[in-house]
């Protein structure tokens, strides 16, 4: 078995052993394994129904899927699964759209699978024509911080949100929650103390930090609310079921196709496109900046300061998108996470394998899941809005040009709850201003023509084309 590990992973010529690959491919592991809990809670709203079940099998299907892809294809120790934030917009997009729309969530959310598999497979085109690397040189720097700093913030309001500090108002839009009602006050305090958990140990280096903190916030709940955890064993089967009757099927109905390109599911053809576009480019740039991050910290860069191995790479996290959408899940991306892992040594696929295989045993975790409230998940997307907003910092605020569509990707993200809006709104903020101050070159091509279609798809809202609440 050395042997074989070693001559398939190389791993004595990284400079590691099979002992450090291991302990890195467990840190990692327990670094991102919050996301079997919390993505299903993201895409279905709810932390029950049959969204849930899907997408709970599914997302761990596709993690699996998407780190053997990593460990075999690209040989790197990074690992995939649904990306944060990305979750978050296809909940709004497709699943709520569909409840406000007075349909079935569920063939709303069958509708997103279709989006998420279209553009997975343009990002296989964009991976295998080499435009995805003209496309990630050539929009603004401004744009490129800006965007995942702004699902940060997104993320870190849907976490307040479902947590309960934070409700809705009539007059203020949103306020702090009402304190002097425990029922209330008790969740919201069991969901603050977590965020609280989840930043100390993390100060502390203390691995699996956020998946620790979910366990604390859902002891504290339960002693909060004066409630037991009702544990019931026959969720699996049903969990099993679901994800075969809803989930893997749903690419391969032609009601989800017909669904998504029509108006009172999606908005029609031209928000169906737009949405392909901003789910693809948001993939794109979150695993490129991922994969720069942990290779740089791993000196596992070539002479170009390039990540080795990078179209590889990019290669596994366009199949696993594509792969997550048939099996039920929001897109997959490389996650930050991976970091972890590399900081523990790892250095070859075997990282990867080991991280995988970690998450085949969450298949059978479903009873566990059911007991953890929304409340004890909601830390986590706050924490990872925490992280997601370090890049803002690399915004240079001094030039007008690169500040205000910076701040307006970031601000309107989470105001407007769609991170769309915020990449339309911030790339039409950059091309207008850039025309007007004569900066204006040929590597803003691209970002013109994105600008433009957003600026049509407004011009489709004002006028009534579309429904407002889509997109």
């Amino acid at each position: 078995m050395k042997n074989l590990l070693e001559k398939t992973f190389r791993i004595s010529e990284s400079g590691s052993t099979i002992k450090t690959e291991i302990v890195a491919g467990l840190t990692t592991f327990f670094a991102m394994c919050y996301i079997v809990l919390v993505n299903p809670g993201q895409i279905s709203g709810a932390t029950e129904g049959p969204i849930w079940n899907a997408v709970f099998v599914g997302s761990i299907i596709a993690a699996v899927a998407g780190t053997l892809l990593m460990a075999f294809l690209a040989k790197l120790p990074f690992a995939q699964a649904a990306g944060m934030g990305l979750n978050s917009f296809f909940f709004v997009c497709f699943v709520l759209t569909a409840m406000n729309a007075g349909v079935d969530p569920v063939e709303g959310y069958q509708a997103g699978l279709v989006i998420i598999f279209l553009s997975g497979l343009v990002f296989i085109i964009l991976s295998a024509t080499g435009l995805r690397h003209k496309i990630a040189t050539a929009l603004p720097e401004c744009l490129k911080k800006s965007i995942p700093a702004g699902i940060g913030l997104f993320i870190a309001l849907l976490g307040f949100k479902a947590a309960g500090i934070i409700v809705a108002d009539r007059y203020t839009l949103v306020s702090l929650a009402n304190l002097t009602d425990w029922s209330i006050a008790g969740p919201a305090l069991a969901a603050f103390l977590g965020i609280l958990i989840i930043a100390i140990l993390n100060k502390f280096n203390v691995k699996g930090s956020i998946i620790l903190g979910i366990l604390a916030t859902t002891v504290f709940y339960y002693l909060f609310t004066a409630t037991a955890p009702v544990w019931d064993p026959t969720p699996i089967g049903e969990t099993f079921k679901d994800f075969g009757e809803i989930g893997i099927t749903a690419i391969f109905k032609p009601e989800s196709w017909t669904n998504a390109f029509s108006a009172e599911y999606i908005g029609g053809v031209f928000s169906a496109i737009l949405l392909i576009i901003t789910f693809c480019l948001v993939d794109m740039f979150d695993t490129v900046g991922t994969l720069y991050g942990a290779a740089a910290e791993a000196n596992m860069l070539d002479e170009n300061g390039d990540p080795i191995r990078m179209n590889k790479a990019m290669l596994c996290d366009s199949i696993a998108t594509l792969t997550g959408s048939v099996l039920g899940t929001s897109t997959i991306t490389t996650f930050v996470e991976s970091s972890a892992g590399v900081a523990a040594g790892g250095r070859t696929g075997l990282t990867s394998l080991v991280t995988s295989l970690c998450f085949v045993v969450c298949l059978f975790l479903s009873p566990i899941a059911s007991i953890i409230p929304s409340q004890a998940t909601a830390p986590a997307l706050v924490f990872v809005g925490v992280l997601m907003l370090k890049n803002f910092s690399k915004v240079d605020m001094s030039d007008m040009r690169s500040a205000v569509p910076a701040f307006l990707t970031l601000i309107m993200m989470p105001l407007t709850y769609s991170i769309a809006n915020g990449i339309g709104i911030g790339a039409i903020a950059y091309v207008i201003i850039t025309l007007c101050t004569g900066k204006y070159s040929k590597q803003d091509i691209v970002i013109t023509i994105i600008a433009i279609l957003f600026a049509i798809r407004f011009a489709l809202v004002f006028t009534g084309t579309y429904p407002v609440y889509v997109f």
